[in-house]
Protein backbone atom coordinates (compact mmCIF):
# COMPACT_ATOMS: atom_id res chain seq x y z
CA UNK A 1 0.00 0.00 0.00
CA UNK A 2 1.41 3.75 -0.67
CA UNK A 3 2.75 5.33 2.32
CA UNK A 4 0.22 8.34 2.34
CA UNK A 5 -2.47 5.96 2.24
CA UNK A 6 -1.10 3.71 4.69
CA UNK A 7 -0.17 7.01 7.58
CA UNK A 8 -4.17 7.91 7.04
CA UNK A 9 -4.81 4.40 8.76
CA UNK A 10 -3.82 4.60 11.79
CA UNK A 11 -6.99 2.06 13.55
CA UNK A 12 -6.03 0.11 10.81
CA UNK A 13 -2.32 -0.19 10.43
CA UNK A 14 -2.46 -0.93 14.48
CA UNK A 15 -3.88 -3.98 13.19
CA UNK A 16 -1.35 -4.90 10.69
CA UNK A 17 1.69 -7.30 11.10
CA UNK A 18 4.29 -4.79 9.87
CA UNK A 19 6.58 -7.81 8.31
CA UNK A 20 3.77 -7.95 5.72
CA UNK A 21 3.23 -4.36 5.06
CA UNK A 22 4.68 -3.36 1.76
CA UNK A 23 5.42 0.61 0.79
CA UNK A 24 5.43 2.28 -2.50
CA UNK A 25 5.31 5.79 -3.16
CA UNK A 26 2.63 6.65 -5.90
CA UNK A 27 4.30 6.40 -9.58
CA UNK A 28 6.82 4.33 -8.23
CA UNK A 29 7.57 1.08 -10.39
CA UNK A 30 8.09 -2.00 -8.18
CA UNK A 31 7.74 -5.99 -8.95
CA UNK A 32 5.91 -8.98 -7.42
CA UNK A 33 7.31 -11.90 -8.36
CA UNK A 34 7.48 -11.42 -12.42
CA UNK A 35 5.12 -9.13 -12.46
CA UNK A 36 5.81 -5.50 -12.98
CA UNK A 37 4.07 -2.94 -11.44
CA UNK A 38 3.60 0.88 -12.50
CA UNK A 39 1.28 2.98 -9.82
CA UNK A 40 0.21 6.06 -10.96
CA UNK A 41 -2.33 9.14 -9.93
CA UNK A 42 -5.72 9.35 -10.17
CA UNK A 43 -7.91 12.13 -9.03
CA UNK A 44 -10.41 11.03 -6.16
CA UNK A 45 -11.02 12.92 -2.59
CA UNK A 46 -8.95 10.40 -1.28
CA UNK A 47 -5.81 10.30 0.57
CA UNK A 48 -3.54 9.23 -2.18
CA UNK A 49 -5.46 7.32 -4.32
CA UNK A 50 -3.51 5.11 -7.59
CA UNK A 51 -3.81 3.06 -10.09
CA UNK A 52 -2.07 0.29 -11.69
CA UNK A 53 -0.96 -1.00 -14.76
CA UNK A 54 0.48 -4.40 -14.10
CA UNK A 55 2.71 -6.86 -16.88
CA UNK A 56 4.03 -9.61 -17.15
CA UNK A 57 6.26 -8.93 -20.24
CA UNK A 58 3.95 -10.10 -22.63
CA UNK A 59 0.13 -8.96 -21.43
CA UNK A 60 -0.92 -5.59 -19.44
CA UNK A 61 -3.62 -5.45 -17.11
CA UNK A 62 -4.62 -1.80 -16.22
CA UNK A 63 -6.62 -1.11 -12.90
CA UNK A 64 -8.41 2.51 -12.81
CA UNK A 65 -11.18 2.90 -10.24
CA UNK A 66 -12.27 5.67 -7.89
CA UNK A 67 -12.14 8.18 -10.70
CA UNK A 68 -13.31 12.10 -10.39
CA UNK A 69 -13.06 12.50 -13.97
CA UNK A 70 -10.54 10.92 -16.92
CA UNK A 71 -6.94 13.39 -17.68
CA UNK A 72 -4.62 12.82 -20.50
CA UNK A 73 -2.09 11.22 -18.11
CA UNK A 74 -4.36 8.58 -17.14
CA UNK A 75 -5.56 7.29 -20.55
CA UNK A 76 -1.83 7.52 -21.49
CA UNK A 77 -1.02 5.17 -18.41
CA UNK A 78 -3.89 3.01 -19.82
CA UNK A 79 -2.54 2.87 -23.46
CA UNK A 80 -0.83 -0.63 -23.24
CA UNK A 81 -3.37 -2.21 -21.44
CA UNK A 82 -4.72 -5.68 -23.04
CA UNK A 83 -7.20 -5.89 -20.26
CA UNK A 84 -8.77 -3.15 -18.62
CA UNK A 85 -10.98 -3.24 -15.26
CA UNK A 86 -12.25 0.63 -15.36
CA UNK A 87 -14.96 2.49 -12.87
CA UNK A 88 -18.00 2.67 -14.45
CA UNK A 89 -19.26 4.28 -11.00
CA UNK A 90 -22.86 6.08 -12.25
CA UNK A 91 -25.57 7.32 -14.58
CA UNK A 92 -26.01 10.83 -14.07
CA UNK A 93 -30.28 10.52 -14.50
CA UNK A 94 -30.42 8.03 -12.33
CA UNK A 95 -27.88 9.76 -9.91
CA UNK A 96 -30.52 12.47 -9.73
CA UNK A 97 -33.00 10.37 -8.54
CA UNK A 98 -31.29 8.19 -6.15
CA UNK A 99 -31.84 8.32 -2.29
CA UNK A 100 -28.60 9.75 -1.68
CA UNK A 101 -28.22 13.04 0.32
CA UNK A 102 -27.68 16.11 -2.31
CA UNK A 103 -23.85 16.60 -0.77
CA UNK A 104 -23.48 13.27 -1.25
CA UNK A 105 -24.77 13.76 -5.26
CA UNK A 106 -22.45 16.74 -5.45
CA UNK A 107 -19.67 14.71 -4.44
CA UNK A 108 -19.83 12.14 -6.94
CA UNK A 109 -20.60 14.53 -9.62
CA UNK A 110 -17.36 16.16 -8.56
CA UNK A 111 -13.74 16.32 -10.02
CA UNK A 112 -12.16 14.49 -7.59
CA UNK A 113 -15.65 11.80 -7.28
CA UNK A 114 -16.11 8.61 -9.51
CA UNK A 115 -16.23 8.11 -13.16
CA UNK A 116 -20.33 7.98 -14.78
CA UNK A 117 -20.86 5.29 -17.29
CA UNK A 118 -20.92 7.48 -20.74
CA UNK A 119 -16.91 8.77 -19.87
CA UNK A 120 -15.88 5.04 -19.28
CA UNK A 121 -17.27 4.53 -22.94
CA UNK A 122 -15.29 7.28 -23.89
CA UNK A 123 -12.33 6.14 -22.27
CA UNK A 124 -12.56 2.65 -23.65
CA UNK A 125 -12.98 3.72 -26.89
CA UNK A 126 -10.18 6.09 -27.13
CA UNK A 127 -8.03 2.87 -25.23
CA UNK A 128 -9.48 0.76 -28.36
CA UNK A 129 -6.75 2.49 -30.59
CA UNK A 130 -4.45 0.59 -28.68
CA UNK A 131 -4.20 -2.68 -27.38
CA UNK A 132 -6.94 -3.26 -25.93
CA UNK A 133 -9.11 -5.90 -26.08
CA UNK A 134 -11.06 -6.99 -23.14
CA UNK A 135 -12.77 -4.54 -20.78
CA UNK A 136 -14.53 -5.28 -17.34
CA UNK A 137 -16.67 -2.12 -16.31
CA UNK A 138 -15.99 -2.11 -12.21
CA UNK A 139 -17.53 -0.43 -8.71
CA UNK A 140 -20.65 0.30 -10.00
CA UNK A 141 -22.66 2.15 -7.47
CA UNK A 142 -25.67 0.34 -6.12
CA UNK A 143 -27.86 3.66 -6.06
CA UNK A 144 -26.85 5.27 -8.69
CA UNK A 145 -26.25 2.73 -11.80
CA UNK A 146 -27.52 -0.52 -12.74
CA UNK A 147 -25.02 -3.50 -14.59
CA UNK A 148 -27.44 -3.55 -17.45
CA UNK A 149 -27.43 0.34 -17.75
CA UNK A 150 -24.05 1.05 -18.04
CA UNK A 151 -23.28 -2.12 -20.45
CA UNK A 152 -25.20 0.04 -22.68
CA UNK A 153 -24.07 2.92 -22.23
CA UNK A 154 -20.59 1.93 -22.95
CA UNK A 155 -21.67 -0.25 -26.04
CA UNK A 156 -23.29 2.43 -27.01
CA UNK A 157 -20.40 5.30 -27.17
CA UNK A 158 -18.59 2.08 -28.70
CA UNK A 159 -21.23 2.56 -31.49
CA UNK A 160 -20.96 6.42 -31.86
CA UNK A 161 -17.26 5.94 -32.42
CA UNK A 162 -17.39 3.70 -34.89
CA UNK A 163 -16.51 0.24 -33.06
CA UNK A 164 -19.45 -2.27 -33.14
CA UNK A 165 -19.70 -4.44 -29.47
CA UNK A 166 -17.33 -7.08 -31.05
CA UNK A 167 -14.66 -4.55 -30.98
CA UNK A 168 -13.88 -6.18 -27.01
CA UNK A 169 -15.14 -8.64 -24.51
CA UNK A 170 -17.22 -6.51 -22.48
CA UNK A 171 -18.30 -6.99 -19.24
CA UNK A 172 -19.67 -6.05 -16.05
CA UNK A 173 -18.34 -6.62 -12.86
CA UNK A 174 -20.54 -7.62 -9.77
CA UNK A 175 -20.80 -6.33 -6.23
CA UNK A 176 -21.52 -9.39 -5.12
CA UNK A 177 -20.16 -12.82 -6.11
CA UNK A 178 -16.42 -13.29 -7.82
CA UNK A 179 -17.43 -13.31 -11.82
CA UNK A 180 -15.53 -15.85 -13.84
CA UNK A 181 -11.74 -15.97 -14.60
CA UNK A 182 -10.57 -13.71 -17.32
CA UNK A 183 -7.79 -14.78 -20.01
CA UNK A 184 -5.72 -11.96 -21.12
Amino acid sequence: MNNKTLDNMPKQKEKLMQHTIKNFNVGDNFEINDLKIKSFSIPHDAINPCGFVINNGSKTIGIATDIGHMTSTILKELESSDFLLLESNYDPEVLKCCSYPYILKTRILGPNGHLPNEEAGKTISYLLKNNLKKAMLGHLSKESNVPALAYKTVVEELMYNNYNENSLHLSVASRDVPGNIIEV
